[in-house]
């Protein structure tokens, strides 16, 4: 799967594999037949959902077996008007999914991720970031749900932003929290680069494009 760095700048690893590409699930580049985590691997599960979106997409994953580390990897991107919804639940004991979305906006976006603990010892820890371009609309909300009698709860779904000037973005963060979690966090941040970088960027010979290409590939990669 090495494609998926050359193309997608995707870093894969010796894992169970779940992929799908423009919204649609890739058999042949699985190595589980979907996203009914149910059984427990020696190896980790790297999720992978790459391409381009439109309309109505939703990525569902139901983690049921223990012990089980779980990689989530989203890189899309949008032209047209689109509904992306991720929904992750989390039933395995002492499971976790950690990972980050790249959203790239050229159009209008409405983004939801909700992570449900219903388990002891559960971890649900995802960074999504927005790249919103010139005179986009983007919605992003995020909402943990960590249920009654669910011991030591790990939730953190944070949000990123790096944005046009013309771009319009709202962050709709929420908790349900029945049950006391060992950790709960939200985050939502615009980003900017400062005066200072800018200058230093400058004075290493790049152009004010060349700065916004590297600013931007910057906030790309730190995922």
């Amino acid at each position: 799967m090495s494609y998926m760095w050359n193309k997608f700048n995707i870093k894969t690893m010796p894992a169970e594999t779940i992929v799908f590409r423009d919204g649609v699930f890739c058999a042949d580049l699985s190595t589980l037949p979907d996203c009914n985590i149910d059984k427990t691997y020696e190896l980790p599960v790297h999720v992978i959902y790459v391409g381009e979106i439109a309309g109505k997409c939703r990525l569902d994953l139901n983690i049921s077996a223990a012990n089980q580390s779980v990689i989530l990897d989203v890189r899309v991107k949008n032209n047209l008007p689109a509904f992306f919804d991720i929904f992750i639940k989390n039933t395995g004991k002492n499971s976790e999914i950690r990972g980050g979305v790249l959203l790239e906006n050229a159009g209008d976006l409405t983004y939801n991720i909700t992570g449900q603990h219903a388990a002891d010892d559960t971890a649900i820890c995802v960074k999504t970031k927005l790249i919103a371009e010139k005179n986009t609309k983007s919605k992003l909300s995020g909402t943990a749900v960590i249920e009654k009698n669910t011991k030591n709860a790990i939730s953190d779904i944070a949000f990123a932003a790096l944005a046009d000037k013309t771009a319009r973005i709202e962050f709709v963060p929420a908790q349900r929290i029945s049950s006391v979690p060992k950790s709960a966090d939200h985050s939502a941040a615009i980003f900017r680069p400062t005066d200072f970088q800018i200058e230093y960027l400058r004075e290493a010979g790049l152009s004010g494009a060349e700065v916004t290409i590297a600013t931007r590939e910057a906030f790309m990669n730190d995922l």
